[in-house]
């Protein structure tokens, strides 16, 4: 184990359990943030522990981040999408899609960051989405994904002179859970529209996320980067 720590919300699953697996294969020591780990199978690896954790739960963040040692990295993956129609959203499901994918970040980012500062080195990376860049059709997941792009342009000009790198990342659809909430026709059209056919993989992700966490240049902060494969080329 080398001596540095990383967070990750949402890090039993899907783009977030690929990260935890290349951070613990590198000798961190592995937080990993999440709701429940009934099918997590890391649990018992030497360099993960558990936090089990509901990020609808914004007052409680700074109360736990308090209880962990100095973390070097915090990787803000977990994040929720309903997929529901625009005029016909529950007042329920909009205040929890904001706090859990755009409050908590906040919220992690503000308190993990005291630490980062005072020793003067950090990194942070965000899991957008390309709905943060060209629209969604479940609107608020689309604003909760253009809020993060702009949180982490706004936090690497307020943390960069301390020394803390923060990035994101937007991907397109990945082959992960969440895939299933979508209707087939939009698969289809959103395959159609990229090189080569297909949906990211979520090690794909997860490379980018361990990249930007780690051998990134430090002179790359406040950017986003983009995994789409053309479905938004720029």
């Amino acid at each position: 184990m080398n001596n540095k720590s990383v967070l990750i919300t949402g890090g039993n699953k899907g783009i977030g359990f690929c990260t935890t697996k290349l951070f613990a294969e590198a000798g961190y020591k592995v937080f990993v943030m999440a709701r429940d780990f009934k099918e997590f199978s890391l649990k018992n690896h030497a360099n993960v522990e558990t936090i089990q954790y509901d990020l609808n739960d914004i007052d409680g963040i700074p109360e736990l981040i308090s209880q962990l040692p100095a973390i070097d990295v915090l990787i803000n993956n977990a994040g929720l999408m309903f997929a529901l129609p625009y005029d016909n959203y529950p007042s329920e499901k909009i205040s929890q899609i904001l706090r859990v994918n755009l409050e908590a970040p906040v919220s992690l980012i503000t308190e993990v960051s005291k630490k980062m500062a005072a020793n003067g080195y950090g990194r942070i990376v965000n899991n957008a989405s390309i709905a943060g860049e060209i629209g969604h059709p479940d609107i608020w997941y689309g604003v909760t994904k253009a809020g993060i792009i702009n949180m982490t342009k706004s936090f690497a000009k307020l943390l960069g002179p301390k020394g803390i790198v923060v990035n994101a990342v937007a991907p397109g659809p990945v082959e992960t859970d969440m895939l299933e909430i979508i209707p087939e026709p939009r698969k289809k059209a959103i395959k159609s529209a990229v090189y080569t056919g297909r949906f990211a993989y979520p090690e794909e992700v997860a490379n980018a996320m361990y990249w930007l966490a780690t051998d990134c240049p430090e002179y790359i902060n406040g950017t986003c980067i983009d995994i789409n494969n053309g479905a938004f080329p720029r």
